[in-house]
């Protein structure tokens, strides 16, 4: 898809997404996956990043993924199905200090099973949090998904929180990391699940991932 969508592109992914979404897997760790159909999008970020609150922001939905006040609660992989084209992923969050060291293997490894294992899985969508960057555990999941050699695509989350020229710093920041990740998508999304900032040109990508090609 081209940098700037036109507006064809844009109502195809609006309506996409405002179609039936509907909770139909989960998937602990070890446990079975369901079958490949749709083209699946995996949602992947540390703890309290906002991940759920921007699946549920992108569906128009209140509570389709859980929002949970208590970091790490979330460990399955979960799979919503999204008008019979897509399929939403949400990848249990990682680096939450209070998980015992067993559990974030099991997490990682069942991440990385999935990872590895998933031909219907198009990218990556890689939430990193607007007010703090990149952090250690960031860069050992960057490190997990270019081994998996998984397409993904860096989203700043909870923008509408940084100052103007605070946004800018953490784009251009973000932008050049990105550029030493050859599975990196070559583009840094900015979003807030609360403003609905950037939702449309996350939308639109994504719907752009669809085997119609919306």
């Amino acid at each position: 898809m081209s940098d700037q969508p036109d507006e064809a592109e844009i109502a195809a992914a609006e309506k996409l997404f405002a179609g039936p979404c509907d909770f139909y897997w989960g998937a602990a760790p070890a446990s079975g996956l369901p079958p490949a159909g749709a083209p699946e999008i995996a949602f992947a970020g540390r703890s309290n990043v906002g991940k759920s609150s921007l699946i549920n922001a992108l569906t128009g939905r209140k509570a389709l993924a859980r929002v949970s006040q208590m970091p790490g609660r979330t460990r399955e992989i979960n799979f919503f199905a999204l008008a019979g084209k897509l399929v939403l992923v949400d990848l249990p969050g990682y680096g939450y200090a209070k998980a015992s060291k067993q559990l974030a293997a099991e997490w990682q490894e069942s991440i990385y099973i999935y990872l590895r294992g998933r031909a219907a899985l198009k990218r990556v969508v890689l939430l990193i949090d607007a007010r703090r960057g990149l952090m250690d555990v960031d860069h050992a999941v960057l490190k997990l998904l270019d081994g998996a050699a998984v397409s993904y695509l860096p989203v700043l989350t909870k923008f509408d929180q940084l100052t103007p020229s605070a946004r800018t710093e953490a784009v251009d920041r973000l932008s050049e990391e990105m550029r030493r990740h050859t599975a990196a998508y070559p583009a840094v999304l900015v979003t807030s699940a609360l403003r609905k900032t950037g939702l449309e040109s996350l939308k639109t990508h994504l719907a752009a991932l669809t085997e119609a090609g919306v």
